[in-house]
């Protein structure tokens, strides 16, 4: 009877969680999930966020892309208390598999591309699963020689206990998987590079990970990478695989295809805790709606209520949800943003504004309309009414409740009310059909501009 292996579960009172993206391309939202899963968990526990950049494959991997990845990372407030790059880490892995091979873990295998691809289909011709045979497990010494001398140079696979391999996921709870039914799986090209699953154990060992937190995609690799981390003699750390995002249409998402990616939502002003949230709560049993900041939103995650199925991505729930985040903005997280976009303001003007704002950039129209000059826009059957409405201007200092005030007295003595009061005074102050509550926006612009466009000047 198979014996039953668990991953242990994270007992760690500051767990250690890692992202680890291959720098071959952008990422994308749906990279965005699996990264702000492991950065929240990480920030609620006080524990440290890894960034590993799986950078082996050297003919795809850029350093531009490793640069952008790292922005990414910080333009959504989740920038790694460490950084490794596994092209720095080869001997390690060398070393790991010389281990193997002294236990007799890894063996050599000799087969071309074209002789496994003939061996899988004889086997599902004849009804079987396509698993490696094992063939080279059972060459002598002298067949190795033999083969070598042909020029061949051998491939490593990792030799599976063929026993169930037991986790309790994170997200899909208890899970198992008999090795029996999988290939051994190579770890080593012939030409000595490695491949995804030996380095990434080896790291995950020698960082101390707790707890792997990733796309549902790789729940095929997690018995295999339990069985090396048991061989190496390492603790093994808890699994969680949750599910993935799609495009409206059900397309998964692709970096070589640039879908989504976070460098171009940046650059379209979506808002990036509008980003963090829709990329983590969306197929979850969570309704997806704006935060205020990166602990509000860790507070919310919940791996447990994960759904199962695929998650779609909707850039039109995208923009509104920036609008919604802007809208709650505080002063304080705006501020920065506000001086680096020449906007001098006080926590006055971008509490008038927000709720009127898409983009952050609009902020910018807004405070050219309260603190330049500006023409209003003014209907020649308006002119006297407007004229006779700055007479009526009351004397500073104004505050919120000079509008009410103001336009009470343009009421009494005009007989205008409604959009007939309330229409034109707006045109005049701003030049915008819609906008900010006057109320706000008046005691921004002061006494002297305002008298001065209700009078057709640029003020």
């Amino acid at each position: 009877m198979s014996a039953l292996l668990s991953s242990a579960p994270l007992r760690n009172p500051a767990p250690v969680l890692r992202f680890a993206p291959s720098p071959t391309g952008l990422i994308h939202v749906g990279n965005a999930r699996t990264a702000l899963l492991n950065a929240l968990i990480a920030r609620r526990a006080g524990g440290t966020f890894i960034l590993r950049f799986d950078d082996t494959d050297a003919a795809r991997s850029r350093a531009e892309y490793a640069d952008a990845i790292a922005a990414d990372l910080a333009w959504l407030g989740i920038a790694p208390d460490v950084t490794v790059r596994q092209s720095d880490r080869i001997a390690d892995y060398a070393a790991a598999a010389e281990r193997l091979k002294a236990m007799g873990r890894l063996y050599p295998a000799y087969e071309t591309e074209e002789e496994l691809d003939l061996k899988r289909g004889l086997q599902r011709a004849r009804g079987l699963p396509p698993v490696y045979d094992r063939a080279a497990l059972a060459l002598l010494p002298e067949d190795r020689t033999r083969l070598e001398a042909e020029g061949r140079r051998p491939h490593w696979r990792f030799r599976l206990d063929h026993r169930v391999v037991a986790w309790d996921d994170g997200v899909r709870g208890p899970q198992q998987v008999d090795t029996a039914t999988l290939s051994d799986p190579v770890l080593v090209r012939a030409d000595g590079s490695f491949l995804y699953t030996l380095p990434s154990v080896v790291d995950d060992l020698a960082l101390g990970v707790t707890q792997v937190i990733r796309g549902e995609d790789h729940v095929t690799n997690t018995a295999v990478q339990i069985e090396i981390f048991e061989a190496l003699g390492g603790p093994v750390p808890g699994f969680a695989h949750h599910n993935l995002l799609t495009l409206p249409s059900g397309e998964g998402l692709s970096k070589r295809l640039g879908h989504l990616s976070l460098s171009a939502l940046r650059e379209a002003g979506q808002e990036a805790l509008a980003v963090a949230a829709l990329s983590v709560l969306v197929g979850t049993s969570h309704a997806v709606e704006p935060v205020d900041s990166l602990d509000a939103l860790a507070a919310m995650v919940d791996l447990s209520a994960i759904s199962r199925a695929p998650a779609r991505f909707d850039p039109a729930d995208l923009d509104a949800l920036t609008a919604r985040t802007l809208h709650l903005m505080p002063f304080a997280a705006a501020a920065a943003r506000l001086q680096a976009a020449g906007i001098e303001s006080e926590e006055a003007f971008w509490l008038a504004v927000r709720a009127n704002l898409a983009r952050f950039e609009d902020a910018q129209g807004w405070w050219e309309i309260v603190a330049t000059p500006q023409a209003g826009v003014i209907a020649d059957a308006d002119r006297a009414f407007l004229s006779e409405a700055a007479g009526l201007l009351p004397a500073e200092p104004w505050d919120g409740g000079t509008w009410k005030t103001w336009t009470a007295g343009v009421k009494a003595a005009t007989g205008r009310s409604g959009r007939g009061l309330f229409h034109p005074l707006r045109l005049a102050l701003t030049g915008r059909e819609t906008g900010p509550e006057l109320a706000a926006l008046l005691p921004l612009m002061g006494r002297a501009r305002a008298e001065g466009r209700l009078k057709g000047a640029v003020a």
